[in-house]
């Protein structure tokens, strides 16, 4: 069996059934991007704009809204280095109104834009900026803090410096963010995930959301440790989930780093094994954080390397089957809604 050169070709490859079709989803975390991205896991030629997210939105699952993460794109070419970024927050806002002329598709309703938190309390005057660009769509920001110290293992794009979280200085930008009421979308990896947790207990107003489940690494010197990293990986969540302002988005999973490898086979992954070998993932985390602190994530389309839109959604949609109608409303729904005042 030859696999298809292009990707979505090699995706259409499996079809599925859209499962629970009337469950209202709010997807908290995509990118877009025009051109070459700068963010890992997603070949230059991979456009990702308004009609590619329809595309996936309108796939069969009911999602109402989405939010925007930062990834590097529509920067200002010119004027200071820390402004640059709410360039991005502009752009984005472009595309939103471009999203408000058919209102029966998914409309962008919030941006996580990126400040450097690392000017400190001149961070503000960045902060207030995006604020002023996000036409009331802006809500916080990303500074990208995944770290590791193998050449295998790609960081940030924001590259960061080692125990980022811990700096006296990115504290200080952190304490311009809390000051404005902003959130703080938290990208790490897992041997990380427990400065976090410190960086949350000396904000405890913070709303910190936690991405990609903590980066659990299955690449370069984690490969064949799944369940070493899985048992560090339990652990460490689990205290992180302690810190009753910090949520978690429960997604991302499927990105190259992570190890599984579903983009090199010549079938992409179904929503069964998705299930299967991400499921318990998932249930350590909500038993951890409980479903009013939990949302589901598609991370498109970084996540769009293994395995399509509307497979992935079936997915989570089978790892929680057994949960309660409540429950289902949190995770899908409303935990984002409500953190990120959607």
């Amino acid at each position: 069996m030859n696999r298809p050169s292009d990707q979505l070709g090699w995706l259409d490859q499996v079809s599925e059934d859209i499962i629970d079709q009337d469950i209202e989803i709010v997807d908290p975390h995509h990118h877009l991007w025009p051109g070459t991205p700068r963010t890992d896991g997603v070949s230059a030629d991979n456009r990702y704009l308004l009609e590619d997210l329809w595309n996936d939105t309108q796939s069969g699952h009911k999602v109402l809204k989405t939010v925007f993460v930062e990834c590097g794109q529509g920067y200002y070419e010119s004027g200071s280095e820390a402004m640059k970024p709410v360039g991005e927050t502009e752009f984005v806002v472009q595309v939103s109104e471009e999203a408000k002329q058919d209102t029966s598709k998914a409309q962008i309703e919030g941006i996580v834009g990126h400040a450097d938190m690392m000017l400190g309390d001149s961070a503000r005057e960045v902060l207030e900026a995006h604020l002023e660009q996000g036409k009331g769509k802006f809500k916080g920001i990303r500074h990208g803090a995944s770290w590791d110290d193998s050449d295998e293992i790609r960081n940030s794009h924001s590259n960061p410096i080692q125990h980022i979280y811990l700096d006296n200085k990115f504290q200080k930008g952190v304490e311009q963010l809390d000051a404005l009421n902003l959130t703080l979308d938290a990208w790490n990896y897992h041997k990380q995930i427990s400065e976090l947790t410190e960086l949350a207990q000396c904000f405890p107003s913070l709303k910190i959301v936690q991405n990609h489940f903590g980066g659990p690494l299955g690449i370069g010197p984690y490969s064949n440790m799944r369940e070493e990293v899985f048992s560090e990986w339990q652990e460490s969540i689990a205290e992180l989930a302690e810190r009753d302002n910090v949520y978690i988005k429960i997604g991302g999973l499927a990105m190259p780093i992570n190890g599984w490898g579903w983009h090199k086979r010549e079938l992409p992954a179904n929503s069964n094994e998705f299930a299967e070998s991400h499921g318990r993932y998932y249930l350590h985390a909500i038993k951890c954080f409980g479903a009013e602190r939990c949302m589901f994530e598609s991370n498109f389309p970084v996540d769009k390397r293994s395995i399509s839109y509307p497979v992935l959604w079936n997915g989570f949609k089978k790892v929680v089957e057994d949960f309660s109608t409540e429950e289902k409303e949190y995770l899908f729904y409303k935990t984002a809604a409500e953190f990120y005042s959607l």
